[in-house]
């Protein structure tokens, strides 16, 4: 019997592709010790007979290691950053073989089979598994579609109790959804407790789905991937087109359809479509299984995509430097410039909606189209035909499928959100649209409804999800044959489920119990705005009034992209220096204000976290940051330097973190925070956020941006019981003066005369030594907070005089990358 109880600290690994290889990195990133086991390859098994090497040789485990280490350190795509949070994560992997090596998964908690999708290689494995696995030791498989009960069935019966399928998607640091499907004997213990373990020590979504081909995500979008094919030859539509009307503009990810594809590999895709049309015979949707033949193509001439270069698209050199993107004209198979995209009317008029919700309504139905944005007739007809045609098919086929997928519609619309980008899943789809609406297109098409919608419709109810007198969540359950109440998910907070204390366009006060408010920002991209300043302010006053203490957090993608630059350039360009100063003026009292609050304060930071956002991260008590969290100080992109205390805060910190004693060399120091500031550096995870000094060593890194809410309301409560009390204002930072202000412009001088940084670079670096510096002080000494708050004043109003700043103002808006001038 597996043991529920005991704290998981080792996990085994076996196998270190692709996936095996991220899943061991993403485990050492949640802290467990990570066995990785992999297969010797031929060459390695018959150079080591041929050299008399035993399996103990030293020299056959540091050579395994050198390779496995190094590729696990690799970001082979290089869009996103590594698979580790921090490089030195990567020590609490130690590599082995299984030849060798299979027997130490005995002091394991847990191991996770992550060998090739071949079922006779992975039963194989698991039989030899059974010998060597402890006593209450759990063992799961990532296939991504195999069966769970034909993968236990190799394992010793008296095992096959603790065994489940955990299916990580890739790459598994950073995408959400963890399908889990159990085996025929598993008990449920063993699935509360991996769900437990993978929602709260890696930061997964769990869904738990039933042991057919593909589970639940990739059934849906694999599928779905074909029936957009199917529209876009219905509609002669060019790739681009496809992912134009597939992608952000109905609420799905940037990558859309073909770009997906490309970074998936045309051949990744193709396997699951073989495994659907292998083992579902009689699947609903049998005929779009069978795809076009253009796809066996592509895959004859290895247009795969990234892996090849090639695929759906195709990135060529131009002579200037620049890159153009061609597109795959499908019926020649030749890539080619993309042709324009049909539908300019609509694309304006749905460029002017609020969101994703009244974007859909309008495109489907033509309805709630702006004011003078009403699209051309034709073309709002063959818009609404093409995103009907993708979203109908899905929500059909998932409707149709439900019962074989999953227990509950929730669980399909979480599986698309975590696993696939979906903004809305097929269910919350059919709400958003209109069940009896949906139904009436659907029949005037002479397309069949439906068993689960038709039922939901004979109960008496007109949408799959909706919230009774109370609050409570209700979601349509087939076996209910009614609505019920969704159990609510362990350590999550919804702001939705909260109480509004106040809201403003810009932004809302919540209720979030036990006495604790959370303030959230409603600007686009959580931009700082006058409004998201004076709602924190009133904010403040009313905790302080009536409330234990505050969070600041949301549930954005992004917690902030820092302030309303557009704003301060308008200012500018009006010469409006005065206007410029209040504004600076404004938010660096906001930021003391935060600071010497009379209750804790806890700022929840998760995703971008940038510039102004950064700032008020810093001037809370505690940061709670999701472990994806990108926070920095970017203001030198702008031509500027941080000036709502940013500077201030990381010298204070450095300041408190070195001892209080004679002779300490502060150089080293400065230029370290010069680094950082000047460069712009952004962290990449939280925790190299910690080391980068915006995360004190007191404040918390939470793997799971769900419970994030949870966690940083636990933290204010936790710091109001221990007596919470406000921190004194600092009057003794240690600062270099004019000696640190020097060693700094020799370095810029020399970082200049290797080209490393342009003539604006300089300028904006000096500025931000000064203030860094403490000032012109002769011999450096201790300075206020308030007397660094007025350097970063001064010098960012000095900066936004200068020309070149105004060009990196101008060019980042338009184009969203910074200037080097």
């Amino acid at each position: 019997m597996a043991d529920t109880t005991t704290p998981m600290r080792r996990v085994a690994v076996l196998g270190a592709g692709v996936m095996g290889a991220g899943i061991a990195a993403h485990l050492a990133n949640a802290g467990f010790a990570v066995l990785l086991l992999d297969m010797k390859s031929d060459e390695v098994r018959d150079a080591e007979a041929a050299a008399g090497v035993t399996a103990d040789d030293p020299r056959v485990a540091s050579r395994r290691a050198a390779g496995a280490i190094g590729a696990l350190l690799q970001n082979p795509n290089r869009r996103l950053p590594a698979a580790f949070f921090v490089p030195d994560d990567a020590s609490r992997i130690v590599i082995g073989n299984l030849d060798d090596d299979l027997p130490k998964i005995a002091q394991c908690d847990w191991v996770i089979e992550a060998v090739v999708e071949d079922i006779d290689i992975k039963r194989s494995l698991f039989a030899r598994v059974g010998e060597h696995l402890g006593a209450h030791a759990i063992v799961s498989s990532n296939t991504s579609g195999l069966s769970a009960a034909a993968l236990s069935a190799a394992l010793p019966e008296a095992l096959r109790s603790r065994f489940v399928v955990t299916h990580f998607f890739n790459p598994p640091r950073y995408l959400h959804l963890l399908e889990i499907v159990a085996g025929p004997d598993t008990t449920p213990a063993v699935v509360e407790r991996i769900t437990e373990v993978c929602e709260r020590r890696l930061g997964k979504g769990v869904v738990v789905a039933k042991d057919t081909p593909n589970f639940i995500a990739n059934r849906i979008g694999i599928v779905g991937f074909l029936q957009t094919l199917e529209v876009m030859e219905r509609h002669g539509l060019s790739v681009t087109e496809v992912d134009t009307w597939t992608g952000p503009l109905i609420g799905r990810q940037r990558s859309a359809t073909f770009r997906t594809a490309d970074l998936v590999g045309l051949d990744v895709l193709m396997h699951v479509v073989d495994n659907l049309r292998n083992s579902l015979p009689d699947d609903p949707a049998r005929a779009s299984l069978d795809p076009p033949a253009f796809l066996g193509a592509m895959l004859e001439r290895k247009l795969l995509g990234e892996k090849t270069g090639q695929g759906f698209y195709r990135k060529v050199d131009q002579a200037d430097g620049s890159r153009m993107i061609l597109e795959l004209d499908v019926a020649g198979l030749a890539h080619r410039p993309a042709p324009p995209v049909r539908g300019a009317s609509v694309f304006a008029g749905v460029q002017a909606l609020p969101d994703t919700v009244s974007r859909l309504r309008a495109l489907v139905w033509g309805e709630g189209w702006p004011e003078g944005k009403t699209p051309d007739v034709r073309e709002a007809a063959f818009a609404s035909d093409v995103v009907w045609g993708v979203l109908s098919a899905s929500m059909v086929y998932a409707a149709d499928v439900l019962t074989d997928i999953a227990d509950d519609v929730v669980a399909v619309d979480r599986a698309m959100r975590w696993g696939f980008g979906w903004e809305h899943g097929p269910f919350e789809l059919w709400d958003i649209l209109g069940v009896k609406d949906c139904v009436t297109r659907l029949r005037s098409e002479g397309r069949d409804v439906p068993a689960v919608v038709r039922a939901l419709l004979a109960s008496g109810a007109e949408s799959f999800e909706t919230r009774d007198s109370d609050g409570t969540r209700l979601a349509y359950s087939v076996a209910a044959a009614a609505r019920t109440p969704v159990a609510p998910r362990a350590r999550t907070l919804q702001l939705g489920d909260c109480p509004v204390i106040f809201e403003t366009p810009d932004a809302a006060l919540h209720d979030l119990g036990d006495g604790v408010a959370c303030f959230a920002f409603r600007t686009k991209m959580n931009t700082i705005t006058g409004g998201v300043a004076d709602g924190l302010l009133r904010s403040i006053e009313l905790v302080e009034q009536r409330y234990r203490g505050l969070v600041i957090g949301n549930e954005e993608a992004d917690f902030s992209a820092g302030a309303n630059l557009h704003m301060v350039l308008g200012a500018i360009k009006q010469g409006a220096f005065d206007q410029v100063d209040a504004m600076v003026k404004g938010f660096q009292d906001l930021n003391q204000r935060l600071r010497f609050a009379s209750v804790p304060v806890v700022v929840a930071p998760r995703g971008r976290t940038l510039g102004g956002g950064c700032e008020i991260s810093l001037a809370g008590d505690a940061i709670c940051a999701a472990a994806e969290t990108y926070i920095g100080l970017v203001e030198v992109g702008a031509g500027l330097i941080p000036a709502g205390g940013g500077c201030k805060e990381m010298l204070r910190r450095y300041d408190e973190r070195l001892p209080r004693t004679q002779g300490i060399d502060l150089l080293p120091v400065l230029q370290e925070i010069f680094g950082v500031v000047g460069m712009g550096r952004v962290a990449t995870s939280a925790v190299e956020a910690r080391q980068l000094g915006f995360l004190a060593p007191h404040d918390r890194v939470v793997m799971n941006t769900d419970h994030l809410l949870h966690d940083a309301r636990t933290l204010v409560v936790m710091l109001d019981e221990l007596g919470y009390r406000p921190p004194d204002a600092r009057r003794d930072i240690r600062v270099l003066g004019e000696p640190g202000e020097a060693a700094l412009r020799v370095g810029l001088w020399n970082m200049a005369e290797g080209r490393q940084v342009s003539k604006h670079d300089t300028v904006v670096g000096t500025h931000l030594g000064h203030v860094l510096c403490g000032g012109s002080l002769s011999a450096g000494g201790r300075v206020s907070e308030q007397h660094l708050l007025e350097l970063e004043r001064e010098s960012f109003l000095a900066l936004c005089g200068e020309e070149a700043t105004q060009e990196r103002m101008e060019h980042l808006l338009k184009t969203g990358k910074p200037l080097r001038n």
